[in-house]
């Protein structure tokens, strides 16, 4: 299926590894124009080499910035020639904020959280979401997490901080911004074989005493797929959100866990 992106030019954030390189990979290989972003300079660039030497890869331009800073968006978003007027696409994606017990997280730890999982994706909408509209296409997809729906206990930072991303998107999606070709979704990782999960089964792994390996597989076992997913699979879905094809899809949370999550709605 041919997208109709190539050409386009899309902003990727947290990029250089897991999810976020899974989303640049697709756009890349439908032709799309990229900036990506990390924060570790020498991984970016590495990740924009591969990503450039892609079969019907457009341009590739590297911002080494941190995305959750006023002064990291405006030079992120400086790089395609102004404050954010020539994306078409925007992929937000921040690190989590560590997990741990609510009872030890402190105001500067919770204003951190919602720094990164919301405000700053927020910033990135208002930046860019007016320019989208005047040229009457525009997609935004928000990397948030299966916790919105199903809360994970040891992950509190995380789900009060996407929450709020998530209300907010749901009414700004559906404002005035609908009828000029922009819309803004949500895409809900479940349990992805990344760095993250890495951490969170280290963490459940030291919470309850248990081996880590076993950790992993009984985690692995409660999927019904009986298997993490991998960013590639999750940027294809990424990549169709942002496609021409998905123009009637708007102010939704894509949940992609394998069946992990056991309800209807």
């Amino acid at each position: 299926m041919d997208l109709g992106i190539a050409g386009k030019w899309a902003l990727v954030c947290g990029a250089s590894k897991g999810l976020g390189y899974g989303c640049a990979q697709a756009l890349a290989a439908e032709g799309v124009n990229l900036v990506i972003n990390a924060r570790n300079p020498e991984v970016l660039a590495e990740a924009a080499q591969r990503l450039a030497a892609l079969p019907g890869a457009g341009k590739v331009i590297a911002a080494a910035a941190d995305i959750t800073t006023p002064e990291g968006r405006a030079a992120v978003l400086a790089v395609a020639g102004g404050p954010g007027v020539d994306f078409d696409i925007v992929v937000t994606n921040a690190g989590g904020p560590p997990p741990g017990d609510f009872r030890d997280w402190d105001r500067d730890a919770w204003l951190k959280a919602v720094d990164a999982n919301m405000l700053t994706p927020i910033e990135l909408i208002k930046a860019t979401v007016d320019g989208m509209s005047a040229r009457g296409f525009g997609r935004i997809v928000n990397i948030t997490s299966s916790a919105v729906k199903a809360p994970i206990d040891i992950l509190g930072l995380s789900n009060g901080a996407r929450s709020g991303l998530t209300g907010f998107v749901a009414g700004v999606a559906r404002s005035a911004i609908a009828g000029k070709g922009v819309t803004i979704n949500n895409l809900l990782p479940g349990k992805f074989d990344t760095d993250r999960l890495k951490t969170t089964l280290q963490v459940a792994a030291t919470k309850t005493g248990k081996d880590l390996d076993a950790v992993r597989e009984s985690q692995q076992s409660q999927v019904p797929v009986r298997r993490f997913g991998n960013p590639q699979e999750f940027g294809a879905i990424c990549a169709f959100l942002c496609s021409v094809h998905s123009g009637y899809m708007t102010g939704q949370n894509v949940l992609v866990d394998g069946g992990l999550y056991p309800g209807s709605f």
